[in-house]
């Protein structure tokens, strides 16, 4: 279909969604303008109230190599200067790839507020959680050179382990579902401590498992551990140099590296003045690699800490993107069954399946992935999607800790390809992928309000009403929650935001199957009333988005 409009929004929680057919019939014949296949360009078109449209400049972009780039009328330069402002982050790097090329990578900020070090295209980044796939695809190698099967009981490499981890698998490792503790999170445990193996090991060989191996998924920097071990013991070499040899240097990814060899990188001491000038006399120093420095919330500096297997790889943006289109093809994984076992939804031992595998996870859009997180001092995200009628990857890399990049990214990789895009107004509303079902991402969202005390008031399934009522409506529910003392204190400034309280979250699948968690912008929202505190309409943002992001993910 040549039409400018992806669907007409969702109005939450009263009205329902209009067929695309119908839409399209209704704004052709009051906007005919919009049905010619042609399309005008250099001109934009402001969106209809309550729908989601392209402008003519993106509804030309369907065309791989159109120079303009742009989502609801905003470039993605604009996107990332908002979110930068936003969320206050000091440098940042993107790259895309449209395989089998890197069309673009840009950086914006600084790689180092002290010194005034500018993020460049070969800044070098901690990925944090993204290190777990090259780890993933270092044991497949090892399966696939016939070392190690991946079903091998992981007491056949490491003597000695606890009676209770003896029949945890290479496999339920890579699941996360081994139900063995997280170092990180024992008492004891020091962020800014490096700590050998060994220790981390012991500190959570006592600990009892979460559950039974191979019966859920719970996130642990310690699985990843514990496979670098493997890795070690079957090809009888240092997994630093088998990720190495077999990745780093195979795949020519000159700017990639473990963050113990960043001490190898030449790097130009600044003078007081924090002025380069060597470049004016040493070659390398012209364009330079340089690592970013990383920084907490508060944009104070913070050491790294390398995790090993979990989060030790330092890369640019672009190496990233390298080595992910090699990740599509027999270059790094020979047989595409094995790059299915990683690079697809994951079955447990007790047939529960799992939409994540090996830090990897699996919204229900079609052939879409991505691997993200945030170490101390640095965020990564990582989004594939690899459906042959879309190819495309967004790499980001940030010196912030705390950050997540899912709804930026989506919105990026819009710009590129409308198709890739939530189908709804992403200026009015807040909306995120679950990786879940609706009624698992509800009870979620439910957990997470619990957690934090807030009540709910009320929960709507529309889906159930319309079934009632002999129609049919794809899943869709409502929760509604909020804080008495908050919403007090904004109707006292403004008794007519009342229409807008309390808070709530709605949860639906399109049509396609993909499952949208979204919710009012709030500074939209509150633009709409004088007299607001815009300080409580920003931490009501933040607390939606962060419950959002947990509801919505597997990795937590």
């Amino acid at each position: 279909m040549f039409s400018l409009y992806r669907q007409i929004r969702l109005v939450v929680p009263l009205v329902l969604l209009l067929s695309n057919a119908i839409a399209f019939s209704l704004i052709a014949r009051e906007y005919p303008a919009l049905s010619n296949r042609e399309g005008k360009q250099g001109h934009d078109f402001k969106p209809i109230a309550g729908a989601t449209f392209m402008t003519s400049e993106e509804n030309s972009v369907q065309a791989r190599g159109n120079p303009r780039v742009s989502y609801l009328g905003r470039s993605v330069d604009e996107m990332i200067y908002d979110y930068m402002a936003k969320e206050n982050v000091p440098g940042l790097v993107l790259a895309i790839v449209q395989a089998p090329y890197i069309p673009r990578v840009v950086a914006y900020g600084l790689s180092d507020i002290e010194q005034k070090r500018l993020a460049s295209t070969r800044t070098i980044w901690a990925i944090g959680p993204i290190s777990q796939a090259f780890t993933a695809v270092a044991i497949m190698q090892l399966y696939e050179g016939g070392k190690i099967n991946i079903n091998d009981k992981l007491s056949k490499y490491i003597p000695g382990i606890p009676t209770a981890w003896a029949n945890v698998t290479i496999h339920q490792l890579m699941q996360h579902a081994t139900g063995i503790e997280d170092y990180r999170s024992q008492k004891g445990y020091d962020s800014k401590k490096q700590y050998a193996p060994a220790d981390l090991i012991a500190m959570v060989q006592h600990a009892p498992l979460k559950f039974t191996p191979g019966t859920d998924v719970a996130l642990s920097a310690t699985n990843f551990l514990l496979l670098t071990e493997v890795v070690e013991k079957a090809s009888n070499m240092p997994y630093h140099a088998f990720i190495t040899q077999n990745q780093i240097k195979f795949l020519g990814l000159e700017h990639t590296c473990f963050f113990e060899d960043i001490v190898n990188i030449k790097q130009e001491v600044l003078s007081k003045d924090n002025k380069h000038r060597e470049f004016l006399k040493v070659l390398e120093y012209i364009d330079p690699t340089e690592n970013a420095s990383g920084y907490n919330q508060q944009l104070e500096s913070v050491p790294f800490v390398p995790l090993k297997g979990f989060s030790d790889i330092w890369a640019s943006a672009e190496d990233i993107s390298f080595w992910d289109i090699a990740l599509a093809g027999s270059l790094l994984i020979e047989k595409p069954e094995n790059r299915a076992l990683i690079y697809k939804p994951t079955t447990l031992s007790n047939g529960k399946v799992v939409p994540a595998m090996a830090g990897w996870q699996f919204p229900h859009h079609k052939g879409l992935l991505d691997i993200k997180g945030s170490v101390s001092g640095y965020s990564s995200y990582l989004s594939r999607f690899t459906d042959p009628s879309e190819l495309l990857c967004v790499t980001l890399l940030a010196n912030k800790e705390g950050l997540d990049f899912t709804n930026l990214a989506r919105q990026i990789a819009s710009a590129f390809d409308i198709n890739l895009s939530s189908g709804y107004n992403d200026e009015e509303l807040y909306l995120y992928e679950s990786v879940f079902s609706v009624s698992e991402t509800v009870a979620k969202i439910e957990g997470e309000l619990k957690k934090l005390n807030i009540p709910i008031f009320a929960k709507f399934d529309h889906g159930v009403n319309a079934e009632k009522a002999h129609l049919e409506l794809q899943p869709t529910q409502v929760i509604v929650f909020g804080s008495p003392a908050v919403g007090t204190k904004l109707m006292q400034s403004n008794a007519s935001i009342s229409i807008d309280l309390p808070l709530k979250i709605a949860v639906w699948e399109d049509p396609k199957g993909s499952v949208w968690v979204a919710f009012p912008q709030m500074g939209k929202m509150s633009d709409k009333y004088d007299n607001i505190d815009r300080n409580i309409i920003g931490k009501m943002q933040t607390l939606l988005e962060n419950i959002a992001i947990k509801s919505a993910n597997i990795y937590q």
